[in-house]
Formats: structure tokens, C-alpha cells, sequence
């Protein structure tokens, strides 16, 4: 909690920080889904519903970026740095079939990813040589590019670690990640929509990757929810494989649509 109050600032108000971070992770897996409603195409980018695509694309980008820094803050207090990566790598194995059947993006799923982050915190934290830790931090970002959000998750990561306690590190942080994203989705964006993506589009869906530096940096209080907390926990695990299996089921017509 203390850090949260150093990072924010004496001249925000207690009373602004009323988020806890399992509402924000509430919120994430909400925006999270609404983008892979999009992704699967149950609200297809074509005349009619194109802007309700690129809203719902747009709002999911939250969850990413959101979830490099709750990943980076939880580090430090999980009892069981081993056991916590295990379980993510397994619930990662789990969810590739349901992430694959439901998204068109011949990728691993994006907790394979943020294993990768995990093992950069390792990284960060186990190996003292300066030039042996950065070698092997850029393979591990490098080893993110068959994964969902290749190479901006990973060095969302780097900067959460480096600025972590410090607000106006986290703001460059949030800053330069915004930047890239926009920079990576216009120009792969281009390829697709044949030079006719504007940068403005780009500009506009990472806004989501600027609202979670807002939510953290002046709305998170620090603490967990007082209760459920065994919920959540699990809730934030298995609600990803699960949601992404009864998308690829409405996807594919096997389950009809309300």
C-alpha cells in the first residue's frame, strides 16, 4: 500500500483510490472478452458492424498491459515463485486448444506469454551479470514472437520492473508502450487493409493501454478484494480457457447464438 501512495502522489486523494486489484481484473477479463468476440468474428469487421468491431478490439487492449503489471507487482509476493509458474504454464497448455479453436491468430495464447514475462522477472532477479541478464532477457522477448501480444508484452514487463515505486517511470512506461503499439498496429494493419489503415484508427484503439496507466497510477488502492479472495484467484485462471471455448463453440455454430 505504501508504494501505491508513494507512486500516486501526496496530492492524490485517498479517496480517489477506490479500485481494488481484483475489480480491475474483473474489468480486464470483461474488455479482454469483448476482443475476442471481435477476434472471432461474432462481430465481424464489415458494413454495419465495423465500428462495433474496432470498439470492441480496441476496449480489449486493456487487458494485456494490465495484466504485465499486476504480473510484475505480484511477483515479489507470491509465496511459491515455482509453483506459480507451473500453474501458469499448465492452465497456458490447457487453454491453446480453446484459444485456437475460437481465434484465427495461429499463435499461442497469451499466457504462454506472460510466462515468458515470469521467467524475465526470474531473469531480472537471479542473474547478477549485467551483460549474461540482458542477453537472455532479449532471447526471452525474442521467444515471445509466436505468442499472442509478441514483444510489447515482454518489454511492458521490462519497464514495469524498472519503474516500479516510481510514478513518473511508470507514466514513461505506460507513454512509450502506447507509442509502440500504435507504431506496430498501423503498420501491420497496413499490410492487411492495403495502405488505407490511418494512424488515427491506431491512435484511438491504443487509448485502452493509456486508461490502464490512469486506472493503476490514480485509482488502484494497493490491496485485494477483502473477500473471495480463493475465488478470484481461480476465477482469473479458468475463466480464459472457458470463455474462449464457448466463443470458438458460438464461432463455429456448434452452439447457436441468443
Amino acid at each position: 500500500m505504501n508504494e501505491i501512495n508513494n507512486m500516486n502522489g501526496a496530492n492524490i486523494k485517498n479517496g480517489c483510490r477506490v479500485m481494488n486489484r481484483d475489480l480491475i481484473k474483473y474489468i480486464a477479463m470483461f474488455t479482454m472478452a469483448l476482443n475476442h468476440i471481435a477476434g472471432a468474428g461474432l462481430v465481424p469487421y464489415a458494413e454495419g458492424t465495423r465500428f462495433l468491431n474496432l470498439l470492441f478490439t480496441g476496449i480489449g487492449y486493456f487487458t494485456a498491459i494490465t495484466m504485465c503489471y499486476f504480473l510484475v507487482e505480484g511477483y515479489d509476493y507470491t509465496r511459491s515463485k515455482r509453483r506459480y509458474a507451473i500453474r501458469l504454464l499448465i492452465v497456458a497448455l490447457i487453454s491453446q486448444f480453446p484459444f485456437s479453436y475460437a481465434l484465427p491468430f495461429g499463435s499461442y495464447n497469451m499466457l504462454f506469454t506472460l510466462f515468458l514475462c515470469f521467467l524475465i522477472l526470474v531473469v531480472r532477479e537471479k542473474i547478477t551479470n549485467t551483460a549474461l541478464r540482458r542477453i537472455v532477457t532479449f532471447l526471452l522477448i525474442l521467444a515471445s514472437l509466436p505468442c499472442d501480444w509478441p514483444l510489447l508484452a515482454p518489454i511492458f514487463t521490462v519497464m514495469f520492473a524498472s519503474g516500479r515505486g516510481n510514478r513518473k517511470k511508470m507514466w514513461r512506461s505506460y507513454l512509450i508502450a502506447y507509442a509502440m503499439f500504435v507504431i506496430i498496429t498501423y503498420m501491420s494493419n497496413q499490410q492487411v487493409y492495403h495502405f488505407t489503415y490511418p494512424v488515427l484508427v491506431a491512435a484511438l484503439e491504443g487509448l485502452p493501454l493509456l486508461l490502464s496507466g490512469v486506472v493503476i497510477l490514480y485509482f488502484y488502492n494497493g490491496k485485494r478484494a477483502a473477500h473471495g479472495k480463493k475465488f478470484s484467484q481461480w476465477f482469473f485462471y479458468l475463466f480464459y480457457p472457458l470463455h474462449l471455448m464457448i466463443i470458438g463453440l458460438l464461432a463455429h455454430g456448434v452452439v447457436p447464438m441468443p
